[in-house]
């Protein structure tokens, strides 16, 4: 399986204009989290930072200088996750351990986007996306950079972009 490089997103998104090089604030997330995130999702959003992709899709990075930061959203979303009424909307615990979802992005319509801690060390990273509306769940066999790039072209990775950017994709920093 080939996994996604930064180069295919740039191609399809546009220049990145973030280019964050410090790893301290991915450091302190993953040691508060006590889990390392995959290294596509970290090289991606180290090279978009903060950002709305079409309209529709957030993600964002862990800098604490930023007013849309990473840590700030994992944090409100693992407690809004684990109450009881919220837990039966998916298919594992949310949290670092293994087999467990973490949090990573939203949707303006209504998705949540997870990534699947591997169960082992040879274990690939997957993408589950919880449709909010509903209790539906969809897990993505593929890592964050295949997801992002089937949601960039128009794939339907439950999140759905192709009337949101007809044109081509395209983001915008988050303010």
């Amino acid at each position: 399986m080939v996994v996604a490089t930064l180069s295919e997103v740039e191609a399809l998104l546009g220049e990145p204009r973030f280019n964050w090089s410090d790893p301290a604030p991915w450091a302190e997330m993953e040691r508060e989290f006590g889990v390392g995130f995959p290294a596509d999702f970290r090289e991606i959003v180290d090279a978009y930072g903060s950002i709305e992709i079409n309209r529709q899709l957030y993600v964002k990075h862990p800098a604490g200088h930023l007013l849309h930061s990473l840590g700030e959203t994992i944090r409100g979303d693992l407690e809004m996750w684990r109450e009881e009424d919220m837990a039966e909307f998916l298919p594992a615990p949310v949290g670092p351990g293994p087999g467990e979802l973490m949090p990573v992005a939203t949707a303006t319509t209504g998705e949540a986007v997870f990534l699947r801690v591997p169960d082992g060390p040879s274990s690939p990273w997957r993408v589950v996306v919880q449709e909010f509306d509903s209790p539906a769940w969809t897990l993505h066999e593929m890592t964050f950079g295949e997801w992002l790039l089937a949601y960039l072209r128009g794939e339907d990775v439950t999140v759905c972009s192709r009337n949101l950017a007809p044109d081509r994709p395209f983001y915008q920093p988050l303010p």
